[in-house]
Order: C-alpha cells, then structure tokens, then sequence
C-alpha cells in the first residue's frame, strides 16, 4: 500500500529584483556567504542561508526581506533567480499540497542548519570586517526619509552642472554632478544614496536596472536653499581585473550635458548618517568616489560652521588615491582652513613614492586617532573599495589595543562603514 510522505518546507529567503538597488551590502554583510549576483541581480543560496537575519536591517530598500514558503526539494536555485524580473507569488495551500507538503506550522520552519565558516589556512575563522558596520544611526542624526520613489515611480531631475573633479588629461576620470529635482519633494540627509537608472536595455533585451550613487552634498542642497542634489560619479573603464570595459550607469552620467534629464530612485539609507551633536567628533576614511557622503558632511559642518553654529566637534579625514591627480576634490580640500579639518591624503601610485594606504596613515597619526577613539562622541565611516575595509578596522584595532582600549568594543560603538 502507497504510503504518503509529508515533504519537509523552508522559509526560503529571497531578494526582490524590482525593489535592489544593487548596494551590495547585503553579499558584504553576510556571514556565511549565502548572497552572491550576476551582473542584474543578488541572490540568495538557500542551502547556505542560515537565517541569522544580519543582512535585513543594512538593507536600505527592504528588497532584502522576503521570504517564501517553499518545498525543500523545490527551493528556488540561484540559476532560477538570475533570470527574475519579479519575485514569484508565494505558492497556495494547494500549490504546496501537490508538492508533499501537507501541513505548514509556520512556526516549525526552520532555516537549514548553520554550515561552517570557511577555516583559514591557519585553522582560524577569517577576519569579518563587516562585523563592525553600524545599522542604526547616530542617537542625534536627523530622521532620514528613504525609498519615496520606486523603480516604478521614478521621479525626473534635471542636470544643472557636470564637471570632472579629477585632474583634467588622466585615464580615470570622476565627475561631479549636480542635479536639480524641481517641485518634486526629495529630501535628503549626509549619508545617504539615490539610484539612476540608465535609458536602454541590456544585452538581453531588459531594462536597466537602478545604480546606486552615494549624495555628496549636504542636506540643504549643493546650492544651498534648492532643491538639488550631487554625486561623485567615477567611469567605468576597465572591471576589477583590468580588462576593457564601458560602465553602463557611470559612462551615461558622465556623458550628460546640463539640461538633460535622469529618472532618479531614492532616496536610500539610514544608518550611515552623521551625528547632528554640535561636539560630536566624526572620523572620515575613504578611497575614491567613497569620498562622496564624506563631501556631504564636510560641507554642511563648513556651512554650520560659518553660521556661528559649530561648537567645536573635531574631523578627521584619511583620503586614498592612487594618485593626486585621481583624487576628487584635490583642489577644494586644499583650501578647508586647518583647525576646520585635519587632512590626511594617501597615493599608492605615485611614481618614485612608496605605495601609500590610508591604513598606514592611520598608524602613522595614532596619537591623534587614539584619543578621538576613547570619546563616546566619536563616529567613524568607512566608504570606498570593499578591499580596504579589513586594512582599516585591523589599523583601528592596533591604534586602540596599543594606547589600552579593547577595539571590539570600541569598533561596535564607533564604527560605520
């Protein structure tokens, strides 16, 4: 006699593909390295997440938290999530009844058992940089608004500036860009980011989907009074390997003239905000176009500052480049007055110079880090290459343990990467 066999059911984690705004922070966050991506969408391996939840509350679209309820032998393979413009309905009672599962105690779901992480060759757990970020704001940062316009209800800006911050006649360029929103309201805080989507298709016949670009200006616009935003936007030449390629988003926003138009998303985030405490103390490492939410609160200090409203809150900033000429904004940080913000610039292809990292410059101006590291009113932001996120919190964690501190509980108290 046929015996009917119950089919055991997972809660199975998914990302929208609609909603993602392909940050990144989700793949970064996890610890066990169950998120990975094409060149459209983020996934999830549902054989490797364990439901620890640490990639939920980073998320700055909520994309990250969906769930489906699914037969174990028929969870949703990451080769079946590559191809979603849309995440799939949630299957019917019926649905999951003609697959085995013949009761669903919602409660009894659980996710699949934790696997190991990867052992380095030395037998330890590998070093998790991630473990350090921040995912609620500083107590005094202002009530951010996010995700006020969809993918599906973009909004229109209008290019009013485009100009290369990087020294004219160099292979890499970076522009910055300065977009008006009109009547729309788009209000917007240091920190946090917007998405562009780029007109066309992609090579498979589907629409862009939205890139995201950090604001590098400050809350009451890049001109002061309007209702304009601008971003730091690098292009895209060659990928991480080195080989020849054409950014999509980034070669499209550094080709636009002013008075064209770009469906704009966003605005995204709300941990990565600046304390709003007129003594607060706020340590800035960055490379690149990591610089862009660093810009923003630079300047609404500046701006505070020349109202009489600053009370003294110190900023640090460690800057990396390959080279001066890449730098953006080399010009304008030459002349922020000294006792305003202390500049500290690393090059690491300066012909006839020793490679240079922001990681050894902050070594190098320990006795000056230190102290700001023992000041509860401290904040630290991390924004650049993925790669230089280890350098910086081991750099932190010497500074700290060689002047007494114990870095990991400093580095959950401070750190906002």
């Amino acid at each position: 006699m046929d015996m009917a066999v119950d089919v055991a059911a997972i809660k199975q984690h998914l990302i929208d593909p609609e909603i993602c705004i392909r940050c990144n922070t989700c793949e970064s966050v996890c610890p066990v390295n169950a998120i990975t991506h094409d060149d459209r969408n983020y996934v999830v391996r549902a054989d490797v997440c364990n439901g620890c939840m640490a990639c939920i509350s980073p998320c700055p679209t909520g994309s990250i938290d969906n769930w489906r309820t699914m037969p174990l032998v028929r969870a949703y393979s990451i080769e079946e999530q590559f191809t979603w413009d849309e995440l799939p309905a949630e299957l019917t009672a019926e649905q999951l009844a003609a697959s085995g599962v013949t009761t669903v105690d919602e409660a009894a779901i659980a996710p699949p058992a934790t696997p190991a992480l990867p052992a380095a060759e030395t037998g330890e757990v590998p070093f998790n940089s991630a473990a350090f970020g921040a995912t609620v704001p500083p107590w005094s940062a202002a009530h951010a608004y996010s995700n006020l316009y969809g993918p599906k209800q973009a909004t229109t800006a209008t290019v009013v500036g485009n100009f290369n911050c990087t020294e004219a006649g160099f292979a890499n360029e970076t522009h910055h860009v300065v977009l008006d929103i009109g009547a729309m309201p788009f209000p917007v805080l240091e920190g946090q980011s917007i998405g562009i989507i780029a007109p066309g298709v992609d090579a498979k016949g589907r629409p862009h989907t939205a890139r995201q670009y950090s604001i590098a200006s400050p809350r009451n616009g890049e001109r002061p009074g309007y209702n304009n935003i601008s971003l730091t936007v690098k292009r895209v030449t060659e990928d991480h390997h080195g080989k020849p390629v054409r950014g999509v988003a980034s070669n499209y926003i550094c080709d636009l003239k002013v008075g064209d138009t770009v469906q704009l998303i966003g605005p995204f985030g709300t941990s990565f905000l600046m304390p709003n405490h007129p003594k607060s103390n706020i340590v800035m490492i960055c490379t690149g176009t990591g610089s862009a939410p660093m810009r923003a609160m630079t300047e609404w200090r500046r701006r505070l500052r020349r109202s009489g409203k600053f009370e003294g809150g110190k900023l640090m900033l460690f800057f990396g480049a390959r080279t001066q000429q890449e730098l953006p904004y080399f010009g304008p940080l030459q002349n922020l007055p000294k006792d305003f913000i202390d500049i500290n610039l690393a090059f690491s292809r300066t012909p006839g110079s020793p490679k240079r990292y922001v990681q050894d410059l902050m070594r190098e101006r320990a006795a000056d880090l230190a102290p700001l590291l023992k000041n509860p009113n401290t904040h630290i932001y991390v924004c650049g290459l993925k790669s230089m996120e280890e350098g910086v919190v081991l750099a932190l964690h010497d500074v700290a343990n060689d002047a007494g501190m114990a870095w990991d509980a400093l580095g959950a108290a401070h750190s906002n990467p």
